[in-house]
């Protein structure tokens, strides 16, 4: 679909308006007249509507219905129990109705992954085990008895997430070590996208050779770094988060810059799964404030903090993923760095000091800013010098 913005009007406003009012946001004080130009306007109203809508659904809070805000609409007006649910590999179903199913499993114990609305096969596993263990067809379609059992039977988790739970644990029996770990590392654009582009540099290039420095030090450390795309292609979000839960990895870094129609803007961010109201990645929160803290002590740029929202590769990931915007390509400052080598080894060695100080859970750190690539060498070294005694 195209953009649609405060100013304009049809038939795709008056959809946008009805979403909004059904998700008790009324874009407007008073429902203007059936069939009257006014509802069929993107007024004042419904751009304010749109704003709120994108705040709690963890969106870019620009006011613009585009495909990812357009996506969300449609999916937030899925309650469980409105329609059949099941694997559809071609089309997979998404919505807040497949949360909720997806939350409800983990309730019970059965581990459907992190509850990102997408009904993939993790979720069509958790529910044929569930169908299975309560005397039920198990056929993987949640239909009225399997929601009716669903209602029924009491919650075998309660308090806190246990999704999130299961998460953390996770992250424990990982252990301190860098070696055997499997981090997908993704440059953000690729091929004929190039991202943002300013004076000849491009974002999709600059991505491309910070990536490669990046799993050139993981490599170094024993893990195993693979990347999302080669340098003259560009596959679509979906397609790389799919490639991350083939792969089985470990975490996943997404590898961006930004860009303002202000040259006054600038600075770093991260981000992570999540949103002010919805599940959150407790372990992708956490490695986006390390990733945050220790690049902004390393390159002293402007910080623009560390923010849940749910991107498609934030959201169907089944691992904690943490996507980096290092600077914006038109601030004169930002771009200056991003030009350098030197910058750009510095934001290497800062992204995989920060993934190392999550794996040690606090143990044996350093303060931030002070801990090196060799340091993280030694550090391994002796690992494996123990393991082998």
């Amino acid at each position: 679909m195209h953009l649609l913005r405060r100013g304009d009007s049809g038939p795709a406003v008056a959809e946008i308006r009805e979403m909004l009012v059904r998700l008790g946001l009324p874009a407007g004080r008073q429902a203007p007249p059936p069939g009257s130009p006014a509802e069929f306007t993107f007024d004042a109203d419904v751009e304010h509507a749109v704003r709120a809508f994108q705040q709690r659904r963890g969106l870019i809070t620009d006011g613009i219905v585009g495909p990812a805000t357009y996506r969300a609409l449609r999916e937030a007006g899925w309650k469980l129990g409105d329609r059949m649910l099941a694997l559809l590999v071609s089309a997979p179903m998404s919505g807040d109705d497949v949360v909720t199913l997806q939350e409800r499993l983990l309730e019970l114990g059965y581990d459907v992954g992190r509850p990102g609305g997408v009904f993939d096969d993790l979720t069509e596993r958790g529910l044929k085990a569930f169908q299975r263990d309560y005397g039920l067809a198990s056929d993987g379609v949640c239909g009225p008895q399997t929601l009716r059992a669903l209602r029924q039977l009491g919650r075998k988790v309660t308090g806190g997430r246990p999704g999130l739970l299961r998460e953390q644990e996770l992250l424990r029996r990982a252990g301190p070590r860098m070696r055997g770990k499997r981090i997908v590392v993704d440059p953000g654009h690729g091929g004929p996208d190039r991202g943002v582009v300013n004076s000849g540099v491009a974002e999709a290039d600059l991505m491309w050779d910070l990536a490669r420095r990046l799993v050139g030090r993981m490599s170094a450390t024993g893990m195993e770094a693979m990347l999302t795309r080669r340098e003259d292609t560009c596959p679509p979000e979906a397609e790389r988060a799919a490639f991350a839960n083939t792969a089985g990895a470990d975490l996943v870094l997404s590898l961006h810059t930004d860009a303002n129609p202000s040259m006054h803007a600038q600075g770093l961010a991260t981000f992570h799964f999540g949103s002010g109201s919805g599940p959150t990645s407790t372990v992708g929160e956490a490695l986006a404030g390390l990733i945050q803290r220790e690049l902004l002590s390393r390159t002293s740029m402007l910080d623009c903090g560390s923010q849940g929202r749910t991107w498609e590769l934030l959201r169907l990931t089944r691992m904690p993923t943490v996507r980096v915007e290092v600077g914006y390509l038109t601030n004169m400052g930002d771009r200056r760095k991003l030009l350098s080598t030197d910058f750009r080894d510095i934001v290497a060695e800062g992204i995989l000091v920060a993934v190392k100080r999550l794996y040690l859970l606090g143990q044996n750190d350093h303060p931030t800013g002070t801990f090196t690539f060799s340091d993280v060498l030694a550090h391994e070294i002796a690992r494996n010098e123990a393991t082998a005694i």
